[in-house]
């Protein structure tokens, strides 16, 4: 039922921020004189509809994204000044680009002349485009605010959580015991097991050193294998000195992101884990955190063909296991808020997980929009300031004002690349539906 709950809240969370994404298009251009038919979170059928002044909203089947109609987005040609067109365009791409101008301008009605897109200053149009992708960076920027600044990020502590019975190995790396409660072949006690330690116990001094944080600990005990040391608690008032000896265990070597590096080291080893407790940040904390994460989120944009290629071939034909940092969809995003929602965990530890989700993925569609190609907002924003470079070329050069660029023009390329990303969606799609990613 939890679970249920989860991917119905992140799928509501998913549709306001396409909502929002709209709503960052439709201000502006409802404030610069445009008119604008139509508002729609969704694509196909439309589920709900109603009309408020000139403008129909809606909400529709597919939320796999949204949009607004905007009345005149398409400018005419040169030597169709008026928009009608006056001769049979030859070529499949011509007729194409023909067609898409022609349905464009048989949406003005008398009176609309002067609130057209195409006859906006170029400031104005990129206002407009750019106000999608900034509504998806503001939630990110509120969102990621929630979990730093309200929340906290998860810290260890000194407290132990938990004492891992035995030494991790390459078929059992959690170092859990047998059903019998012995440790599997090859597989020893772990010293924190053996010396006693408890759930009950907060280090004190390791060694001849007081313990000040978990990261001084770790680190002493991680670069001194085989040493014979003591480890000091206090267990409920009780202060006890534990002798042991540091195990010994060969582990791979993770980047920073948490993935395999393919290498391994050999590192000393107690057997327990600290206990989390959140320790809020300051405002001051969000942007330097969401720059990292946008630095990785480029990084996975750059790679997103060969992401999904391999998506194709080690995963839905290969059988391999899902890449914990591969494409996700929305699908698969709501079914990550289902498992996050049926956690055995703290709900402050679900909220700021399921929060800090939503935060991250709004922030790739901040990114993903920018991209400088039609259909994205970041394909109309390059024409417009490639529109702005021409004009002020010609001014230079004493030359008559070239107009506006012909995105009609391009139309074909916007199809194809929407072709595209329809394709990698619903590649994306049916792997989040046969062998989602899980948090387990």
């Amino acid at each position: 039922m939890l679970e249920l709950i989860g991917i119905v809240l992140f799928a509501l969370l998913i549709a306001l921020s396409i909502a929002l994404h709209e709503v960052g298009h439709l201000v502006p251009a409802k404030k610069f004189g445009l008119r604008v038919p139509d508002y729609m979170v969704g694509f196909g059928p439309t589920i709900w509809s109603t009309v408020r002044g000139e403008t129909r909203y809606g909400i529709k089947w597919i939320p796999l994204g949204g949009y607004i109609r905007m009345i005149g987005m398409l400018p005419p040609a040169k030597d169709d000044p008026d928009g009608k067109t006056r001769a049979m365009s030859t070529g499949r791409f011509a007729a194409m680009v023909a067609q898409a101008r022609s349905a464009s301008f048989d949406e003005i009605q008398p009176g609309d002349e002067n609130r057209l897109f195409y006859k906006l200053p170029v400031h104005k149009r990129i206002i407009i485009m750019m106000g999608g992708p900034t509504m998806n960076l503001v939630l990110a920027f509120v969102l990621f605010g929630i979990v730093l600044v309200g929340i906290g990020l998860p810290q260890p502590t000194l407290s132990v959580a938990a004492v891992v019975p035995c030494t991790p190995s390459v078929e059992q790396p959690t170092g859990a015991a047998l059903p019998s409660g012995i440790c599997p072949e090859g597989t020893n006690p772990t010293p924190a097991f053996s010396a006693g330690l408890t759930s009950e116990d907060r280090i004190i001094a390791v060694d001849s050193f007081s313990a000040t944080d978990w990261e001084q600990v770790s680190g002493w005990i991680s670069q001194n294998p085989g040493a014979e040391t003591t480890v000091t608690v206090d267990r409920m008032g009780q202060i006890l000195t534990l002798p042991l000896v540091v195990a010994e265990v060969t582990r791979p070597v993770y980047d920073e992101t948490g993935m395999e590096t393919g290498e391994i080291q050999t590192v000393g080893f107690l057997g327990m884990r600290p206990s989390f407790e959140y320790e809020r940040q300051s405002i001051a904390a969000v942007p330097a955190f969401m720059w990292d994460l946008t630095v990785r989120s480029v990084e996975a944009l750059i790679s997103l063909p060969i992401r999904v290629y391999e998506l194709v071939t080690d995963t839905l034909i290969g059988g391999g296991d899902r890449a914990m940092d591969g494409p996700v969809s929305v699908v698969g995003a709501s079914r990550l808020g289902g498992e996050i929602a049926a956690m055995d965990s703290p709900v402050v530890s679900k909220i700021a997980t399921f929060l800090g989700l939503a935060a991250s993925l709004n922030l790739f569609l901040f990114l993903f929009n920018l991209l400088p190609v039609l259909p994205l907002d970041g394909g109309h924003v390059a024409g417009a300031a490639y529109e702005s470079v021409k004009r002020q070329i010609a001014r230079v050069r004493g030359k008559p004002d070239p107009g506006p660029v012909d995105t009609a023009r391009l139309l074909p390329v916007a199809y194809v690349v929407a072709g595209i990303l329809i394709v990698m969606g619903g590649v994306v799609i049916w792997a989040d539906l046969v062998k989602p990613i899980s948090l387990g």
